[in-house]
């Protein structure tokens, strides 16, 4: 999601799929889960933080006042989210 937020910044839909269907919890924890990462993402990037650098470190950090986001990192920890070099210019 850091990259994401880096990359489209305000202007995008986010699609939460298998991601959010796969939280140990359900459904609706997924959701607030999401939340809470998009808008530590949002408000790092307001804070004009590197998300590329500290995308990790800034989820984390607020997986710390989201049991739903701690047990979703938890799930996910190993999963990487890589953008076709192609990609990577558009803005």
């Amino acid at each position: 999601m850091p990259a994401l937020t880096e990359i489209f910044v305000d202007d995008s839909v986010l699609q939460f799929g298998g991601g959010t269907l796969g939280h140990p919890w359900g459904n609706a924890p997924s959701a607030v889960a999401n939340r809470v990462a998009l808008e530590a993402c949002v408000q790092a990037r307001n804070e004009e933080r590197d998300l590329a650098a500290e995308g990790n470190a800034i989820i984390r950090e607020a997986s710390k006042w989201s049991p739903e986001l701690a047990a979703a990192c938890e799930v996910w920890k190993e999963i990487k989210f890589e953008l076709p070099q192609w990609l990577l210019w558009i803005r």
